[in-house]
């Protein structure tokens, strides 16, 4: 089912022309029409960063904003864009192709005056098609030096969706970070093989926690609720999950999609789009990764030290976290 957000009264852009790069710059008067396809359901916290950002713009009355969540990945996606580039002629489209590449390529090959803006792990495409994903192993890596200077038993968890590039890079880093603090971690990966089931990521991290691992790494929803099950500490991911268990939730790896999100808007609306990777505005130095509010109660000072240390490096770019996206090792 198509979902329509109310929409408050947009603002009136002013009506400029100017020239920018030899590129004319029209103003329009009312809000881009965007659309949301999102192929899992919308509390999956990947996608739900995504829609976030877009209902922020349309409360704001930017944009007019349709979405549909749960379309999966059986050939509906196609469907679903199809119909809405014929029936809604939005201006954007963002959504997420992973698993759905092929689909989303070939609908915006043959819709050009659309903008199409989706989590990838392809390149850009043509003249329409950009690519974003959440480019947020530097918060990771910083999430794994509390967790590395956290742990009682040197033993650390992550529990993710599935063994591919993107998923990796945040469970290596996180395990890099915890072992730049802790050189005697070790870390225990479980893959569930979903993006999404939340019951599966909390039998995994269950059986990590048997196993001797005392911080866990939230990668997917699920294993917080293992972790306060047990009196643990985690590590939440995507977005702030701190009151899912206030007393063991140290911080989360959050991902913000505002920057990019406004980007895209501001070249549509000045008629300068055209298809690149975005990656840049996913990371810390433009304000599209952080990690979310650390629970004090829960680090030692000298540890929250290092770490803040650590991160302004990271933003002044003195230091550079490594991408690593190969499987990790002794992952299962």
């Amino acid at each position: 089912m198509i979902r329509r957000r109310p929409v408050l009264a947009a603002t009136t852009l002013l009506a400029i022309s100017v020239t920018v790069s030899s590129v004319a710059v029209v103003a329009q008067d009312e809000p881009l029409k965007v659309f949301g396809a999102f192929a899992t359901e919308i509390e999956e916290p990947w996608d739900g960063v995504i829609h976030a950002a877009l209902e922020a713009e349309a409360e704001a009355g930017r944009i007019d904003y349709l979405w549909q969540d749960a379309i999966g990945y059986s050939g509906d996606m196609e469907l679903v864009l199809r119909q809405v580039a014929e029936e809604d002629a939005p201006d954007i489209i963002f959504g997420d192709a992973f698993l759905n590449e092929e689909a989303v390529r070939r609908v915006a090959a043959e819709y050009p005056d659309i903008a199409f803006v989706f989590g990838s792990e392809g390149g850009p495409s043509g003249d329409n098609l950009s690519v974003f994903d959440n480019w947020i192993h530097e918060p990771a890596y910083l999430a794994g030096m509390l967790a590395g200077g956290l742990t009682q038993t040197d033993t650390i968890g992550v529990v993710a969706a599935i063994p591919i590039p993107e998923v990796n890079r945040l469970a290596n880093a996180f395990i890099a970070g915890a072992q730049d603090v802790n050189p005697e971690v070790v870390a225990k990966v479980s893959f569930i093989g979903s993006f999404y089931d939340p019951a599966t990521a909390k039998e995994a991290a269950l059986a990590q926690i048997d196993a001797g691992a005392d911080v866990l790494y939230a990668e997917r929803a699920g294993v917080i609720e293992a972790a306060q099950e047990k009196g643990l500490l985690a590590i939440g991911n995507m977005s702030d999950q701190s009151s899912l268990a206030p007393d063991n939730v140290v911080t989360s790896v959050t991902w913000d999609m505002k920057p990019t999100v406004e980007y895209v808007l501001e070249q549509v609306q000045g008629g300068t789009y055209v298809a690149q990777d975005l990656k840049d505005f996913s990371m810390i130095a433009k304000g599209g990764a952080a990690l979310a509010p650390i629970n004090e109660a829960l680090v030692p000072a000298e540890l929250l030290a290092t770490v803040q240390e650590k991160r302004d490096a990271i933003q002044s770019g003195l230091f550079r976290v490594a991408i690593n996206e190969a499987a990790p090792e002794g992952s299962n």
